[in-house]
């Protein structure tokens, strides 16, 4: 009986974290991403734009948000990280086309891109090793209960995503795929 009460007392919790979504106008999860956000390097010639990103229905109590994008399937044992941005504020709904360029200045005003696994802040397009199964790329928005994360753009990936967990309201999520042929 406890845990039917104890059930029962979660649900409004529940309840706003199954509307919260994220979604990209230029990733869709039934088409291979795009050359255009594919990686300019490491055999890959893509043009490295990081796509739009909007997202919906955040837990009302959110004061910053994070984005993610990591591909578990990369041949390293721990995955690999592509896109790190975190001290969005939390009135961002979205993030433009080429935001993930950190010389564009297309963020808004106090976010912050951390180190990804190709060494420097910013978008990281696709590019997993050549004849590999299509590799997945996993779009996360984190909803924060804190303003600012006291990191900067060195923070590795890994760092940030220890501090985002720890400050987590809610997340939201979509996975995409891409592969090069041989």
């Amino acid at each position: 009986m406890k845990r039917i009460i104890l059930a029962l007392l979660c649900l409004p919790a529940l309840s706003w974290a199954a509307g919260f979504s994220l979604e990209s106008p230029d990733v869709n999860a039934k088409q291979p991403i795009a050359d255009k956000h594919v990686f300019k390097g490491f055999g890959c010639d893509g043009g490295n734009v990081s796509p739009a990103l909007a997202w919906k229905n955040a837990p009302k109590e959110a004061k910053s948000f994070a984005v993610t994008v990591y591909d578990p399937d990369a041949p390293t044992g721990s995955g690999w990280w592509h896109w790190v941005v975190f001290n969005l504020p939390a009135d961002t709904t979205s993030l433009v086309q080429g935001a993930g360029d950190p010389a564009a200045g297309k963020l808004p005003k106090g976010a912050t891109q951390s180190r990804t696994d190709f060494g420097k802040p910013g978008w990281g397009g696709p590019c997993p090793p050549q004849g590999d199964k299509p590799h997945r790329y996993i779009f996360t928005l984190h909803a924060l209960k804190i303003e600012k994360l006291d990191l900067d753009e060195n923070a590795s990936a890994a760092l940030v995503g220890f501090m985002v967990n720890a400050n987590s309201l809610g997340k939201a999520s979509f996975a995409a795929k891409y592969g090069r042929k041989k």
